[in-house]
C-alpha cells in the first residue's frame, strides 16, 4: 500500500476496539481496487465522539465505522439518516458525502447477503434476541419483505424489548409477533413454521452454552444461522448441523456489512471471495 498526500482514511471508532478485524478487511480492499486509502482503528472516549465526527470533514475523510457503546450516540452529530438506521436507531457507517454525514446502518443488508441462496422476502423468520444485532436484522427483513417474525427473548427482557418493538409497528405497520425464550413448546411451534432461524444473542460465545434446548427438533430446509465467529462452530450451529440442517456462522455478516460500507464509500464492489478466503484461514 503506498500512502501519499491523497491517501483518504477511514476509521472504525469504539471502546475497546484494537482487536477489531475490520481494518484487515478494509486495507485488503483498499489494495485489492487500487484504492488510495488507509483504515485504522480509533480507540476513544465518549467525550471525544463530537470531535472524532468533526474530523471526518475536517480531514476529508470517506467516513467511519462506529461499533459499542458509539452506534446509538453517534446520531446527534450526523446531518441525515438512512432509512434503515432510522428504523435500528443505531448507526454502523458515516458516509461523508462532500461534508454532509449520512448514519447507514449495513449489519442487516451484510446479514441477509451472508446466507447462501436464500431471499428473506415471503419468509417467515424466528430471532432469538433482541439487541443491537437482532434490531438490525429485524428492521432489515422488514424492509425486504419478511412475512412473519417471532422475536424470543428471556423472559426477564420480555418488558424491555416491547417498545422497540412497538415502535417498529409504528414507523413500519408490521407487527412483530415476541414471545418468552422459557416457552419451549411455543418456541417448538414456531421453529416448525420457519424458514429461518437465527441467534442474535451471545449465548454460545463460550464454546459451550446454546440458545435453545437440544430437544428442539428442526423442520427440513431451515436455515440456521448465528452472529458469532468465534467459535467458528458454536454449539448452536453444531446442534443443527447433527439435525442435516444447513448453516452459517457469523464471519459472513462481518464481511458482508464492511462490503457494504466499503462501496458507500468508494463506489467500488469489495473483492469478498478473496477476502472471505484469508478471513476463513485467520478464524477456522
Amino acid at each position: 500500500m503506498k500512502l501519499d498526500g491523497y491517501t483518504r482514511l477511514a476509521a472504525v471508532v469504539a471502546n475497546p476496539i484494537k482487536h477489531s478485524i475490520s481494518p484487515f478487511i478494509h486495507n485488503s480492499a483498499f489494495e485489492a481496487t487500487a484504492t488510495n486509502g488507509a483504515y485504522v482503528a480509533w480507540e476513544i472516549e465518549a467525550s471525544d465522539l463530537a470531535d472524532t465526527v468533526a474530523n471526518i470533514r475536517r480531514y476529508q475523510m470517506f467516513g467511519i465505522n462506529l461499533s459499542m457503546p458509539y452506534k446509538e450516540q453517534v446520531i446527534p452529530y450526523l446531518d441525515e439518516l438512512s432509512d434503515e438506521a432510522r428504523l435500528i436507531g443505531a448507526v454502523n457507517t458515516v458516509v461523508n458525502e462532500n461534508g454532509n454525514l449520512i448514519g447507514y446502518n449495513t449489519d442487516g443488508k451484510g446479514f441477509f447477503k451472508s446466507l447462501p441462496s436464500f431471499t428473506i422476502s415471503g419468509k417467515k423468520m424466528t430471532l432469538l434476541g433482541a439487541g443491537g444485532a437482532a434490531k438490525s436484522i429485524l428492521a432489515q427483513a422488514i424492509l425486504d419483505g419478511v412475512s412473519q417474525i417471532s422475536v424470543f427473548v428471556r423472559s426477564v427482557s420480555m418488558e424491555k424489548t416491547r417498545p422497540y418493538l412497538d415502535k417498529l409497528q409504528e414507523q413500519t405497520g408490521f407487527k412483530v409477533d415476541l414471545y418468552a425464550l422459557e416457552d419451549v413448546s411455543v418456541l417448538q411451534e414456531r421453529i416448525a413454521e420457519s424458514d429461518l432461524l437465527v441467534n442474535a444473542t451471545s449465548v454460545g460465545m463460550d464454546g459451550q452454552s446454546s440458545p435453545v434446548p437440544e430437544s428442539i427438533s428442526l423442520p427440513e430446509n431451515l436455515l440456521v444461522a448465528d452472529i458469532i465467529y468465534q467459535p467458528f462452530e458454536t454449539p448452536f450451529l453444531k446442534w443443527a448441523r447433527r439435525q442435516g440442517n444447513p448453516a452459517v456462522n457469523g464471519l459472513g455478516m462481518l464481511l458482508y456489512q464492511a462490503a457494504e460500507a466499503f462501496q458507500l464509500w468508494t463506489g467500488k464492489e469489495m473483492p469478498t471471495e478473496e477476502i472471505w478466503q484469508s478471513l476463513t484461514e485467520k478464524y477456522q
